[in-house]
């Protein structure tokens, strides 16, 4: 509401120097009012010296001050205005300002600082994500809190929110966590069991193992094909999942499955659109994304020798069914490690012509 305030204040302000012919209208709306980043800055900060200094071929600090003396007028709604380093106006707001929204603010309650704004536009919020091979971690939690809190923000403006979590439930993964489980579950029975090399080591899985021995004792030993294993890993750590989630207060209202884009054909489909287009060879038995034609530093295997997709694919084919659900915001929340993802899989959908007007 205050910021709504300066912004009307700085708008006459700049209406005004128009009139006087101190700079010309080109810079309207190019301007903005936002929270300062450091603190000391005041309440807020424009950048338009800046912008009018870019416009007119003026020094920003002299156009600055001009703006600061007709602003300093504004008593009734600012302490003092400044400026800061190369020409920001930095406004401090009269304490009573802020002293007099505290009725309305107790008036409304939760209430206050709703909006319309966003009536009428669809927006989903995938977060959190996490393989369910393992419990959720802090980084995990803090995704979850970021998603939670855009989703709520985005529904008191307005906007028709819609939350999902990408459940990856097929893959290299989940085959590992099977074996990882089985191979705990043969050592609970004292049965010797090669663990693999890059199994997952947490306590959780020898947990899981022991319920795989309390309900079918001995009769899985000779099991070699670990889909049951996995199955049981993959149920019992989900229900943690949800468990943890449901304790923070976030629910969603999808849980969208991976192994729907194998079972669907729509991992095969991504790659027969990037084949057509040129945008697949083939290399040492794997398939390769020639993400190099889009500025990339190198190509990306999506589908490794082993005849395995790399989880890229996947991730392209799930982002192409999002486009396809014609909402009219799509909002990720990732983890640091998709920082290399992120332009394969925006390439895949963009570049590959998977989505219109991405």
């Amino acid at each position: 509401m205050i910021r709504l305030q300066v912004k009307s204040v700085l708008d006459s302000c700049f209406l005004q120097g128009v009139s006087e012919g101190i700079w010309s209208a080109a810079g309207e709306g190019r301007y903005t009012v936002e929270l300062p980043r450091h603190e000391g800055q005041g309440d807020f900060s424009s950048n338009i010296a800046l912008v009018l200094a870019g416009i007119e071929k003026q020094n920003p600090r002299e156009l600055a001050a001009k703006i600061v003396e007709k602003l300093s007028l504004e008593s009734e709604l600012f302490e003092r205005v400044e400026i800061a380093g190369p020409g920001f106006v930095n406004f401090f707001i009269n304490g009573d300002v802020w002293r007099g929204l505290m009725p309305a603010v107790i008036a409304e309650g939760e209430h206050y600082g709703k909006s319309e704004i966003g009536s009428g536009r669809r927006v989903m919020v995938e977060f959190v994500s996490a393989n369910p091979t393992g419990p959720l971690s802090i980084g995990h939690g803090r995704q979850a809190i970021l998603g939670d809190s855009i989703a709520r923000l985005l529904e008191v403006t307005g906007h028709n929110v819609y939350r999902e979590y990408y459940y990856n439930d097929a893959g290299r993964q989940m085959r590992v966590l099977g074996e990882s489980t089985r191979a705990r579950y043969l050592e609970l029975l004292g049965e010797e069991s090669e663990f693999p090399e890059d199994g997952y080591q947490g306590e959780y899985i020898v947990d899981i193992g022991r319920l795989l021995v309390d309900e079918k004792g001995s009769s899985l030993k000779g099991h070699t094909d670990v889909t049951i294993f996995k199955e049981k890993a993959e149920k019992v750590i989900f229900q943690d999942i949800s468990a943890t989630l449901k304790r923070m207060g976030i629910v969603f209202d999808n849980f969208y499955n991976e192994r729907s884009l194998y079972e669907d054909g729509r991992i095969d489909d991504v790659v027969s659109q990037l084949r057509e287009k040129g945008y697949v060879y083939e290399k040492d038995n794997a398939v390769w994304f020639k993400t190099t034609k889009f500025g990339h530093e190198k190509d990306r295997v999506i589908i490794k020798s082993s005849g395995e997709p790399t989880y890229r694919l996947p991730d392209i084919a799930y982002h192409r069914e999002k486009f396809r659900r014609e909402f009219d915001w799509l909002i990720d929340i990732f983890g640091s490690d998709h920082i290399a993802t992120v332009p394969d899989v925006m390439a895949g959908v963009e570049q590959g012509g998977l989505a219109d007007g991405v």
